[in-house]
């Protein structure tokens, strides 16, 4: 089974904590404070919010990773890693369409927002294998539960919207932190595997750590003994 390149654990890695640090960041330059439990974050890239090139940015640059850990993810199914880079794309299309002050359904942000979150979801249900040399990540039962806990998160955070609850902003960054999270799981259990069935692999071939060579040790043999074993045995002339 083929690895995950060194440049898809950057992408993949890049990506939570790039977001992390963008939604801080753009909260940071607001004029007033922002509740990070109350107040979403597409608010912070909406027309009217200080400095929301930042937040915009941010979309695009971790969509951009996610598309790239999609390309590099050469375990799991192509089906998956297509769902996964669409998705990662429609999160990319969000900052070209942001909320506007004052309208209560922003059909084109609700659009991009709503491919993004079904592209990102969903990609685990397809992107499995079977098999004793899988990686954990991809394994039917853990990808099922990993959709399991991103279907629980994304409707708490529709739950938030629709009830007001107060929480909305708390269930976007719980929803946004696993989505970028469960990538990087997944290559880090991919490169675990490649490492072990190397391991596996060198062990059966029965290779031997670098160190000095084994070399035979000579012995010279005793003449008597020598001639012996050749079945010969000196001649000796009479007097």
């Amino acid at each position: 089974m083929r690895g995950v390149p060194w440049w898809g654990v950057v992408s993949s890695a890049a990506a939570p904590v790039l977001m992390v640090a963008g939604w801080s960041v753009a909260a940071g330059l607001q004029p007033r404070p922002v509740d990070p439990v109350a107040e979403p974050v597409s608010a912070l890239a909406a027309l009217g919010a200080a400095d929301r090139w930042v937040m915009s940015l941010t979309f695009v640059v971790v969509g951009a990773c996610v598309l790239v850990t999609g390309l590099a993810l050469r375990p799991a199914r192509a089906a998956g890693r297509l769902i996964l880079m669409a998705g990662a794309v429609a999160g990319m299309l969000v900052a070209a369409n942001p909320e506007h002050p004052g309208t209560s359904l922003p059909v084109p942000h609700m659009i991009c927002a709503a491919a993004g979150c079904a592209g990102v979801v969903a990609w685990p249900t397809v992107a499995w294998r079977r098999g004793p040399s899988v990686p954990w990540g991809l394994r039917p039962a853990v990808s099922a539960g990993a959709v399991a806990v991103l279907l629980a998160l994304v409707a708490w955070f529709g739950a938030e919207l629709i009830t007001g609850g107060g929480l909305a902003g708390l269930a976007e960054r719980s929803f946004g932190a696993a989505l970028a999270l469960w990538p990087l799981t997944v290559v880090a259990s991919c490169r675990y595997a490649t490492r072990k069935d190397t391991r596996l692999s060198l062990n059966r071939l029965g290779a031997r750590p670098a160190g000095r060579a084994h070399r035979p040790v000579w012995r010279p043999r005793r003449w008597g003994s020598a001639l012996s074993h050749r079945g010969a045995s000196p001649s000796v002339r009479p007097n």
